[in-house]
């Protein structure tokens, strides 16, 4: 398909908080026209007014058939992703999915084979990976500033509430590691390090949806991450935390979140490059975008978000197991 040079059409399938929030960034953002579609015709409609759209849809499927339409971004909980991913790929939309994109990684062999037959791009919402400090870590390991990395240590203890959706497993797919820790692993698994192996330790009991877990990374070239994430431990400022990279011939030690960085090594180094974008959301939108108008595949690939899931997948089967 040939650049897209006219106002793309984007909609929201939902409106919640994700919705909200993804809004207050893409209108910043040219050349964009926003539409809101909900299974309630007022809340679209609400929210088109509040966040200035373009218009409203009163159901999922006439968003999606509108020819106004050029892309889909699905914004309901988990368990209805892989239907309207399907439906928007069979109109031939572009699509930008929630994380986690599908309850299964072996959802995506499916929506990768539509949406190779519809020549459309599906891109799924991993802020993560876009985040300044994920960047940066990546450039840090690839020059070298860490020699052999022997630790990946990685502190994600918050405190959140479940008291919606995400307390429902039919409805989430899954616990606090699933729905939010997918996130972490994503970033485990993207500072320039390959993963080989996941091994997890569910504390607390093994009844009702999971809230805290911990897993142990073994990397390709001999490193070992940890990775501690909960929804039910209180912290400062509902998640600042210390985390690090620790190598043979330096080290980083940064907020969590990526607030700050300080790099030890060869010659010291302190860097904010959670000033700007720190959530990675900018970054991540101005790729998706520019792989819809170009159709091209963004950085944050299908295969990557599949990876992730999967990753997650063997999380949970060895917490059961060792349990």
């Amino acid at each position: 398909m040939a650049e897209r040079t006219s106002p793309l059409g984007l909609a929201f399938l939902g409106c919640g908080a994700a919705t909200r929030m993804h809004s207050r960034t893409l209108r910043r953002m040219p050349g964009l026209s926003r539409y809101y579609a909900s299974r309630d015709a007022g809340r679209a409609g609400e929210f088109n007014r509040e966040l200035n759209g373009t218009g409203a849809f009163a159901s999922y499927e006439a968003a999606i058939a509108d020819p106004r339409v050029h892309a889909v971004l699905v914004a309901t909980p988990p368990n209805l992703h892989l239907e309207l991913v399907t439906a928007a790929l069979a109109a031939r939309k572009h699509v930008i999915v929630e994380k986690p994109a599908f309850l299964a990684s072996a959802d995506f062999d499916a929506v990768a084979r539509d949406a190779t037959q519809a020549d459309r791009q599906v891109c799924v919402a991993e802020n993560y990976y876009y985040k300044p400090i994920a960047r940066r870590l990546r450039s840090l390991v690839a020059e070298g500033a860490f020699g052999e990395v022997r630790y990946v240590i990685v502190n994600a203890l918050k405190r959140q509430e479940t008291s919606d959706w995400r307390g429902d497993a039919a409805v989430a797919g899954g616990g606090a590691l699933f729905e939010g820790g997918v996130h972490w692993v994503n970033f485990m698994a993207n500072i320039g390090l390959d993963v080989t192996r996941i091994e997890a330790r569910r504390p607390g009991g093994t009844k009702g949806l999971e809230r805290s877990m911990l897993l142990v990374f073994d990397y390709a070239d001999g490193a070992v991450g940890t990775l501690a994430h909960s929804w039910e431990i209180r912290s400062p400022l509902k998640g600042v935390r210390l985390s690090g990279v620790f190598g043979t011939a330096g080290s980083a030690t940064f907020e969590s979140n990526g607030l700050g960085l300080l790099v030890l090594g060869k010659r010291t180094r302190l860097a904010l490059p959670g000033v700007r974008d720190f959530l990675g959301y900018g970054a991540m939108f101005d790729d998706f975008l520019e792989a819809i108008r170009r159709n091209r595949e963004p950085a944050m690939t299908l295969a990557l978000a599949r990876r992730d899931v999967e990753l997650v997948e063997l999380a949970y089967r060895s917490a059961a197991r060792d349990g």
